[in-house]
């Protein structure tokens, strides 16, 4: 399994705004090119999101599926890639104040991956997921300056 954190100077609140934005997982979420659809309720269990990866003539379409919720603390996913295969992640977030820690544990489940994982295809998944966290503490960060903009009009 590979484990990825990031303290992030923004509240936990900020974070599980973006988290609950299921539109938002194409902004931050690395290969994922398109959200098509989005589960009226994301991300109560059961509910999924609905997407494009790759670029170019090499796309798929695929889906990830909410496992999991604590609300404000743990939201787990599957997370479906074919024809790699499928991933178990699970985003756990812990308040401290005016930062937050924010950790992604992601293991492959089925498929390619799953047959293939080894402590190289970790590594692989803790770099994409420096960057995911990167890009979700961006959005974060753009969400909640908008939000205080728009509390002082």
């Amino acid at each position: 399994m590979a484990t990825t954190t990031r303290e992030m100077a923004v509240p936990a609140a900020a974070v599980w705004e973006v988290l609950r934005d299921g539109f938002s997982y194409g902004d931050w979420v690395v290969g994922t090119s398109t959200i098509r659809a989005v589960d009226e309720g994301f991300p109560a269990p059961g509910t999924r999101l609905h997407y494009r990866i790759g670029r170019g003539p090499v796309t798929f379409d695929d889906e990830t599926e909410v496992t999991g919720l604590d609300e404000g603390r743990q939201l787990d996913l599957e997370a479906r890639a074919w024809p790699v295969g499928t991933a178990a992640v699970t985003i756990i977030t812990e308040d401290e104040g005016a930062v937050t820690r924010v950790s992604i544990e992601e293991r492959p489940v089925r498929g390619v991956a799953a047959r293939l994982h080894n402590p190289g295809a970790d590594l692989l998944i803790k770099l994409r997921n420096v960057e995911v966290l990167r890009r979700l503490e961006r959005l974060a960060r753009r969400r909640l300056t908008q939000q205080r903009v728009s509390d002082r009009a």
